[in-house]
């Protein structure tokens, strides 16, 4: 597990290549997929948090959100500041919040 740095920039450094990934998708405890992380511009750092929180966590609970808040480093507080702006930020929020931990599905190439 890496030790956060101050920076997004310096975090994505430390993490695996999603080279390899189409997408990830967040799945309920119902079954159902509630999100998609694409492997497309605009995306890949969340898709890289995400990937890395699968990896050392295996799922998406309290734990896992509180060290991808960490590894989002400046774009937590502008997400707490804006809601909305970073939805793959606020979900890590909400479930520190309370809500339902939730499954991470690579999805291969």
């Amino acid at each position: 597990m890496i030790q956060p740095a101050a920076s997004f920039k310096e975090n994505l450094q430390q993490l695996p290549s999603i080279e390899s990934l189409d997408r990830i998708n967040l799945v309920g405890a119902d079954g159902k997929i509630v999100a998609s992380i694409e492997n497309q511009p605009g995306k890949q750092g969340s898709l890289a948090v995400y990937q890395y929180l699968q990896q050392c966590f295996g799922t998406l609970n309290r734990d896992a959100a509180s060290h991808g808040l960490a590894i989002f480093a400046e774009h937590t507080a502008d997400a707490k500041e804006r809601p909305g702006a970073h939805p793959n930020i606020d979900r890590l929020l909400d479930i520190i919040g309370g809500a339902a931990p939730l499954t991470i599905e690579l999805v291969a190439r």
